[in-house]
């Protein structure tokens, strides 16, 4: 037989990284060499008491054929880089720089004793639809393509992979793709190798979806699932089903309404049997078009309430989480409102219904239009401060429309960029990416900034300028959260 993950509630308590760690969604994580993780739409393998992240390596600039960017860590959260476990080969037919290699999924085959890498394999312009797979004999490679090849001889998009943790079989789920003959989702089981696929389990017809992974319970199955919107974020579906045969149920929307799932997409999931718990963490990608290097990881705990058949996704800013007991918390800060912030130039308080105390600060265009939180509680390091704001984007403005996600034919933006000071030191300008929310919906994003020790620390937040001024969002309030966790503060910025 085969497995993806083996049983960790009997590994897991040999893992080097006993104590419990911080994971930030939406923070700029850099690995133990310092580089921002450049590992996208990937998987999480745990293997010889180490977690291994399989991701798209995205080169600065460049869309396709990076290879796979591998890494580990003893705790999810510091990554040590392993560099490419596929690597690109000019001129190749399916893995040239020229070519799509997407979604990767790494499981281990017990029959050929090597470790098996499959993808969505294709060109620049979806026009092949393939599945591509390459093996090795150590989990971090180097991958040696075999072959790229039709599932059963359908077209395959979006790729992912999941193995039932009660036999160990593994799975393919794929779009068909975006043709009007397609766009449905297949589940299709893998022979016991894991060198092909043998037969379809089920068919999701016409929901017209990608990005599938599944959750498995010990009472259900939930298969998560993304619109297709490109990199635009959507609302992320589920479905559940008592066999992964079906009946499946019909969708919902599993994150709260106009959050767009927290502007992340589905790929992967990552189930954490502990010596006290098991918890699932939902793996997304929050894609940023304009560089999809510097593109985000949004990880959260899924709650699943099996009596209820529900499966939903919940925001935390800062959780801790123990990868040996399973056990996770979220992180309490301390909140600064935006009524008791200081605003000059244009920026000013606006009423807002739906903002702390009904106050939201607005106008923060430009250099000269800031507000300025006072008096905040400092340790004397770095700590994580998430940034609650308002995105109107689909408003535009001027000559340089920011987006307008909501209006016929409008374009997308998926970020306004504001400027962040700390303690008026004007030459440590920190930029603060702002992805698009929607009227009314506030969303947060986070910066691990350097605080002084004691509680006259200012922060301020303008517009920035960078050959057009750009608009910093609508503040609602901040939050600054403690320098350690109680396994200390991973390697992040």
């Amino acid at each position: 037989m085969f497995s993806l993950l083996r049983s960790l509630s009997n590994v897991l308590l040999c893992a080097t990284a006993a104590s419990a760690v911080y994971i930030v969604p939406g923070g700029r994580w850099r690995d133990t060499d310092g580089n921002l993780v450049n590992a996208h739409a990937g998987s999480i393998v745990f293997e010889k008491g180490l977690f291994w992240w399989f991701g798209e390596y995205k080169p600065e600039g460049q869309v396709e054929g990076g290879g796979i960017a591998v890494y580990s860590s003893p705790n999810l959260a510091t990554w040590t880089h392993h560099g490419l476990a596929l690597e690109p080969v000019e001129g190749h037919p399916y893995i040239s720089p020229k070519m799509i290699i997407q979604r990767p999924k790494v499981v281990h085959s017990e029959e050929t004793g090597q470790y098996h890498m499959w993808w969505h394999a294709d060109n620049s312009t979806y026009g092949l639809l393939l599945q591509g797979f390459a093996t090795a004999d150590q989990i971090q490679g180097p991958y040696e393509f075999v072959n790229a090849t039709a599932p059963l001889g359908n077209w395959s998009q979006d790729f992912g992979m999941f193995t039932d943790y009660k036999d160990g079989r593994s799975y393919a789920l794929y779009s068909n793709g975006d043709r009007r003959e397609g766009r449905d989702v297949y589940l299709t089981s893998f022979n016991e190798a894991v060198t092909g696929l043998d037969e379809v389990v089920h068919r999701f017809d016409k929901f017209d979806l990608e990005a599938p992974t599944v959750v498995q319970t010990d009472k259900s199955y939930y298969a998560l699932m993304s619109h297709k919107t490109g990199y635009r974020p959507n609302n992320v579906v589920a479905f559940r089903a008592d066999k992964l045969s079906g009946p499946w149920s019909q969708p919902w929307i599993i994150a709260p309404l106009n959050t767009r799932t927290f502007n992340s997409q589905s790929g992967f999931n990552l189930r954490i049997e502990g010596t006290k718990k098991t918890t699932h963490l939902y793996i997304g990608d929050q894609w940023d078009s304009n560089s999809l290097w510097e593109s985000r990881y949004i990880w959260l705990p899924l709650e699943i309430d099996d009596e209820k058949k529900d499966l939903s996704l919940s925001w935390h800013d800062v959780y801790d989480l123990d990868v040996v007991t399973g056990e996770w918390e979220a992180v309490e800060g301390t909140t600064y409102y935006g009524k008791d912030a200081t605003t000059a130039g244009n920026a000013w308080k606006q009423e807002a219904k739906f903002a702390s105390d009904g106050v939201i600060l607005t106008g923060i265009y430009g250099n000269d239009s800031t507000v300025t939180f006072s008096g905040v509680q400092g340790s004397g390091g770095k700590q994580w401060v998430s940034f609650y704001y308002q995105n109107i984007d689909d408003m535009g403005f001027g000559d340089q429309p920011m987006g307008a996600p909501d209006r016929i034919g409008g374009a997308w933006q998926l970020r306004r960029i504001a400027s962040v000071v700390v303690n008026g030191k004007t030459d440590e300008v920190h930029s603060l990416y702002q992805r698009d929310s929607h009227k009314g919906i506030i969303l947060s994003t986070p910066l691990e900034l350097e605080l002084e020790a004691g509680s006259d620390n200012t922060i301020t937040i303008g517009g920035l300028f960078n050959g057009v001024d750009y608009k910093g969002a609508d503040i609602d309030k901040i939050v600054v959260y403690p320098a350690e966790g109680s396994g200390g503060y991973p390697t992040r910025v």
